[in-house]
């Protein structure tokens, strides 16, 4: 899935990257692109939404047209936004005092979790 999302993003910034000006209509497609994407995804329509609409309201503002590649700048905003929903930073996994650590996975089928647990 993960593959899939990612292949469906890099797809929908790579229309940007040989442009010098971004229109708003450049903008919007690719906006468009992402939102299918995450929607195809499974990723919640109130997420989506709020999502897009932060990443129009930065691409059309000043920072990206004082940029010197727009395209890239972009990009760098879309990757904010990501890292941003995703929960912003890492944390630290906390171990108990005594063992045994606790650690509850969950994720979709295919996701991973049991290779997860194993390298754990």
């Amino acid at each position: 899935m993960f593959d899939s999302l990612s292949d469906r993003l890099t797809g929908a910034l790579k229309d940007l990257r040989g442009k010098g000006r971004l229109s708003d209509a450049d903008i919007d497609a690719t906006a468009r692109e992402i939102r299918l994407a995450l929607l195809e995804a499974d990723v919640a329509l109130p997420v989506v939404r709020t999502f897009i609409d932060r990443i129009k309201t930065r691409a059309k503002g000043a920072e990206v047209s004082g940029a010197l590649n727009p395209a890239q700048q972009v990009v760098k905003i879309v990757n904010e936004e990501l890292v941003g929903i995703l929960g912003g930073e890492t944390r630290r996994l906390t171990l108990a005092k005594t063992p045994p650590t606790v650690i509850m996975l969950a994720g979709l089928q295919g996701a991973g979790k049991t290779t997860l647990a194993g390298k754990l």
